[in-house]
């Protein structure tokens, strides 16, 4: 039996704001965008490339979670630099790429799995960018 992990809600305060940074920002895709009765939005969006989707919204129903508590949020990429690159051109406030290394962060890339560059939304929930090693 697969267990597949679908969708991660993000508490946020301000729907529109969030959702045009990760759309507009992130490149994440629109999935949808819909009201449920009076008082209930939820926009459902997915990074490139993923299985695996987020969705925010307002009203009861999304998330009873405080905005920006959600932390270690992780993207996998192929190719960190270019991936942050990508970011900060679209106006994202991502970190430099980091390694650990003797139990702390330092500066530059790692080894295989060991490179992040470090970023959070509008509301302060963090995520996390991580570089994959290169498909054999």
């Amino acid at each position: 039996m697969d267990w597949k992990l679908e969708l991660v809600p993000i508490p946020v305060t301000d729907v529109e704001r969030a959702k045009r940074f990760y759309s507009e920002q992130m490149g994440f895709a629109v999935d949808h965008d819909m009201r449920v009765g009076g008082e209930v939005r939820i926009v459902q969006l997915t990074p490139p490339g993923s299985g695996c989707s987020i969705v925010i919204g307002a009203g009861t129903g999304v998330t009873e979670v405080v905005a920006g508590s959600v932390q270690g949020l992780q993207l996998v990429v192929s190719d960190i630099a270019a991936a942050r690159a990508q970011l900060v051109e679209r106006g994202v406030a991502a970190g430099p790429v980091q390694h650990m290394e003797n139990g702390a962060m330092a500066d530059g890339p790692g080894g295989a799995w060991n490179s992040f560059v470090y970023f959070s939304d509008p509301d302060g929930n963090g995520w996390a960018l991580q570089e994959r090693p290169a498909e054999e």
